[in-house]
């Protein structure tokens, strides 16, 4: 049975990981009206990572006795007016996320539950990866974004991104 704080954490962990997909499926909206498909793309397969995310959560929860509660996922509030405001959004956003995940570390560590421990460790390497992802897109947005060929070229390098479900086993 998962320590009572943990498993709070863990619950609320689901419903984060579902508003990610939810405002990640904004900024691919967001790209989409711009006629930045490769852009979308890219936000439209992280939206499925998220899902994929909070569906980990959910069957470790379930594997370890934990009764998972879904919440209403809240309307994604953010400010989108240029190319790039979705890109550092979703960079603010990754840190965010890496804290919840150190959050609900912490909390495991201070009870000695060990196996939610080595559960997260996979999401603390794969927060590290989605923060470099989020910081290079930005970059690269900032480098090549003003230049309608740069920002064509960018568009088209995100449009050959496909999904790839996580290779977590619990």
């Amino acid at each position: 049975m998962l320590n009572e704080k943990v498993s709070a954490l863990l619950n609320e962990q689901v419903n984060k990981e579902l508003y990610s997909a939810y405002l990640y499926l904004e900024f691919s909206n967001f790209y989409t009206e711009q006629g930045l498909d490769g852009f979308a793309n890219w936000y439209r397969i992280q939206a499925q990572e998220e899902r994929d995310h909070a569906m980990l959560f959910v069957d470790y929860m379930h594997q370890n006795g934990a009764k998972v509660t879904y919440e209403a996922i809240d309307k994604p509030e953010a400010k989108l007016n240029e190319n790039i405001d979705p890109l550092k959004a979703g960079l603010e956003h990754e840190i965010y996320v890496t804290g919840l995940i150190n959050t609900i570390y912490d909390a495991a560590h201070s009870v000695k539950d060990y196996r939610t421990m080595q559960f997260l460790d996979w999401f603390v390497k794969e927060q590290g990866e989605e923060e470099a992802n989020a910081s290079e897109l930005v970059k690269k947005m900032e480098l090549y974004g003003s230049d309608a060929r740069g920002l064509y070229l960018l568009d088209s390098e995100l449009s050959g991104r496909v999904y790839s479900a996580p290779s977590l086993t619990i």
